[in-house]
Order: C-alpha cells, then structure tokens, then sequence
C-alpha cells in the first residue's frame, strides 16, 4: 500500500517530522510517499492562507494519484478536503478531521490543544465542518510565544502538558487532540503524564486511510461527491486540467 503525505507547507523539516510520526504507526508493507508544498507559506495559519494553497493541494494529488491508494492532506485545517474528495476516486484524510472522529472513538467530549491563537478560528471551522460542535470543548491555547516552528515542541512541550490538563479538569474534555504539524509526533513522548487519552493528528489519518483503503467501499457515482461533469480549462497544470476535462 501507498499513502500520499502531502504537507500543504512549505517547510521540509516538517515533512519530515510529519513522515516520520506517519512512519511509526503504519503496516509494515505500506510505503509514505511524502511530498512538501511547492508554493505558498512557512505553515498556513489562517483562513486566507488555506484559500490560496488549496489549488497547490488539488495539482499535487492530480501529479500522484494514479501511483498511490490513498492521500492524506496534513495541515490540521484540511485545506483542499472536501474538492480533493469530490474529484479524486481514492481516500482522500485530513488530519483534523481524522483526529476529530479517532478523539469521539476514545470518548464522548475533545479539546483541542495547540501552539497559537492565530490557529483557533481556522481549527473551530474544521469542527463545524464536520459537525462536531456539540462533543466539542473547545481550544486551549499558551500564554507564551515561541521563536520557531521546528523548535515548538521543545520550547512549549511542558505548556501544553499543562494545558491538556486544564482541558481535562476545566473544560471536562475525554481526550485532548495536539493540532499542527509542528507537534507531529509529541503526543507518544508525553501521552504517560497526561489525564486523558491524546491524539496525534498525522498517525491517527495513516490508520483511517489504511482501513478505507482495505475496506473498498467503491467510488462516488453519486450524490455531493460524485466527480463533476468534463468540463475545458484554461491554463491549469496538466495534471489537474486532464482530471478536470476527463482526459486523464
């Protein structure tokens, strides 16, 4: 099996952290083919900035997905998602959301846990997108900054072991899940010390997708995410434009 591991961001040391948390849990037959964002940003931390690297996501899938079973989007806002479902005919995971549906698996409420406000807006819409509002509790955010995304775990790991406490015993979240790429990874490091059962967004997508892959359910033919009708293009990549205008 081969699972697409597109980290919509722009940062290959993220990538890596990302590859190698997927890497972990996955059978051992099943390859991580993980690819970075050609275009766009750092780490994508805003609504706006989702928006603009979705076609990059949509043009990625398009160049892979004749050569993998299943792709997971691994930015935790799932920018590109529910396109990326309606025009592709393999499993196509976000992160959040398989977080969000492993997190009401191990219990009836979650937190979500991560590392900046400029996230929380972005992060909430994941949750009303997928109808979770209700089992949601809602974000637990550090008081601190930190001074880089590839040292975030080190600089804030003790504030978010905090604040996965004060989500269990303040907010009466089940699970807490740590949202952003950044903190791929740091949930088996301090998974003993916590009240409540954590979640890894990236290991947790790697599972989902391996099940569905293995599961078969067949394709969408119909309804809200049965590929569109052929349709011309004009100046799209190749790859997206043959998939657009059935060519492909």
């Amino acid at each position: 099996m081969k699972l697409l591991l597109l980290n919509p961001n722009t940062t290959e040391s993220m990538t890596s952290l990302m590859a190698g948390a997927a890497q972990r849990v996955a059978s051992p037959r099943t390859k991580i083919v993980a690819t970075t964002a050609k275009i766009g940003f750092p780490y994508i931390s805003s609504r706006v900035e989702a928006e603009i690297i979705a076609s990059d996501i949509l043009e990625t899938i398009a160049e892979h997905h004749t050569q993998v079973d299943a792709v997971i989007i691994s930015a935790f806002g799932d920018p590109g998602l529910i396109g990326a479902r309606q025009l592709f005919d393999i499993p196509v995971i976000g992160v959040a959301e398989a977080a969000m549906l492993t997190a009401c698996a191990l219990g009836q409420r979650f937190s979500i846990v991560t590392f900046s406000d400029s996230l929380a807006d972005w992060f909430r819409d994941g949750v009303l997108r997928a109808g979770l509002e209700n089992r949601f509790t809602g974000i637990r955010l550090p008081s601190e900054r930190f001074q880089s995304i590839e040292t975030v775990q080190e600089e804030l790991s003790e504030s978010l072991v905090q604040l996965v406490e004060e989500a269990a015993y303040t907010d009466r979240a089940d699970v807490a899940i740590l949202a952003g790429g950044p903190l791929a990874g740091l949930a088996t490091k301090i998974s003993g010390r916590l009240p409540i059962p954590v979640v890894d967004p990236v290991p947790a997508a790697v599972v989902q997708a391996e099940g569905l892959v293995r599961l078969n359910p067949g394709i969408a033919r119909a309804g809200g995410f049965a590929r569109p009708p052929a349709k011309d293009t004009l100046g799209l990549p190749d790859g997206l434009s043959r998939r657009i205008e059935h060519t492909d």
